[in-house]
């Protein structure tokens, strides 16, 4: 007897149940039919009496079908493969750019922190600005006095004889600036070491001791040969009435360094140079000079038709070229460059104990500006000459500093 419904037979059933699978693979797991045993069905009834169909669920939905012999877990899975073995997932690519940039900003970070502190650990605070007496109030904007003082230290025999400096001891003012930066640009004003000034009562920046001042007229260079760089921002102060915030010095050797560290600047040369004293030998127009042939060129006076004067331009020219060189992508981007540039200015720079990174900084970017066209250089207003001490204007330069304490723009014009 076959208990099989109506309709139904072995060979119905074939290879699907009972017998085992033609496929080499086995069945997955199904839902049985239903099965109901006696009279066929009524005619519009189908071969299980009424009994509908029971539809099993299959990979999120119903199907009323036998399986079709798919290994469990295969096929289509997620992250493909062949089926054996466990599957990889596909690649988070979200959380991959997320933890290399968090990595990124972190070692930016930390480079930054670290330099900040190896640059502010190499800046020489040597002048105690609190020594000078009776200043004049602070105005609006900032005041940098700029030296670059003649002195050899560091400077092997051969190197001094390279660089034409002598062997003088001591130091001694070769150039003077005051740059002040505020909101109407800044403005670089030459002091002539030549200039006539008085030197007034000062406080010894070693003794303590306080020596009153008789009106003794010198060059203003006397002043730094005298007792250093405190007193001769007390003169600078108490000849034109204009607070100096910040301190800044350079020698030979360090000028020397930063020109080569930065790769040699740029610079156009207004006519041919010749000078056996300072070394210079220079063609008229645009070339790059290396640290030897740049402290010649700031250094030469004695060939050029207004000495004193048309060196302080020609050093106006060059640090505002040389900023401007250092500020380019070429070496702010490349540690190989910017790391020795910085190092060698640092390690040459002498400031106020009040000097920070910031200052430096901003000194350092307005000087680049006024060489951009943003600012304004001069040298100071003169009146003529005595005894070969240049005489400043005097109404001229009290001008001159009311716009500089009241951070106006510069109309005054010096020679």
């Amino acid at each position: 007897m076959n208990d099989w419904p109506e309709a139904w037979s072995d060979d119905n059933r074939g290879g699907r149940y009972g017998r085992g699978s033609a496929s080499a693979q086995p069945e997955s797991a199904r839902v049985m039919r239903q099965v109901r045993r006696g009279r066929p069905a009524p005619p519009g009834q189908d071969a299980y009496g009424g009994v509908p169909q029971q539809p099993h669920y299959v990979d999120g939905g119903y199907d009323s079908g036998y399986n079709t012999g798919q290994v469990y877990g295969g096929g289509g899975g997620r992250g493909g493969g062949d089926g054996y073995g466990p599957q990889r997932p596909a690649p988070d690519w979200r959380r991959r750019v997320k933890w290399t940039a968090i990595t990124l900003v972190t070692v930016l970070l930390v480079t930054t922190v670290a330099t900040y502190f190896w640059a502010d650990s190499k800046l020489n605070r040597e002048v105690d600005l609190s020594k000078v007496i009776e200043r004049p109030e602070k105005g609006e904007g900032t005041n940098y006095l700029i030296v670059g003082s003649d002195s050899r230290a560091g400077l092997s025999d051969e190197d001094k004889k390279r660089l034409r400096t002598g062997s003088s001891e001591g130091k001694r003012t070769d150039s003077m600036m005051i740059l002040h930066t505020g909101s109407n640009g800044p403005t670089l004003i030459s002091l002539p070491r030549d200039s006539n000034v008085e030197i007034p009562t000062f406080k010894g920046s070693e003794s303590g001791k306080t020596y009153q001042g008789t009106g003794r007229q010198v060059k203003l260079n006397a002043a730094y040969a005298e007792d250093g760089p405190e007193l001769l921002v007390r003169t600078v102060e108490f000849n034109t009435g204009l607070h100096i915030d910040h301190y800044v010095e350079i020698g030979f050797a360090g000028f020397a360094n930063i020109v080569d560290a930065a790769g040699g600047v740029e610079i156009d040369i207004p006519q041919d140079i010749k000078d056996t004293k300072s070394g210079a030998d220079f063609r008229k127009g645009k070339q790059t000079l290396n640290g030897e042939e740049a402290l010649a060129f700031v250094r030469t006076r004695y060939a050029l038709a207004g000495s004193d004067l048309d060196r302080t331009k020609n050093q106006q020219k060059f640090l505002s070229a040389l900023a401007n060189q250092v500020a380019t992508p070429g070496t702010v981007l490349n540690p190989f460059r910017l790391y020795p540039t910085m190092g060698a200015g640092l390690d040459s720079l002498i400031v106020d104990r009040d000097m920070g990174l910031f200052d430096l900084a901003d000194m350092f970017w307005s000087m680049k500006g006024v060489s951009g066209g943003e600012g304004t250089s001069m040298n100071m207003p003169l009146a003529g000459s005595s005894g070969g001490n240049l005489l400043w204007d005097k109404d001229k330069v009290k001008q001159l500093v009311n716009q500089l304490n009241n951070d106006e723009k510069v109309t005054v014009t010096g020679d």
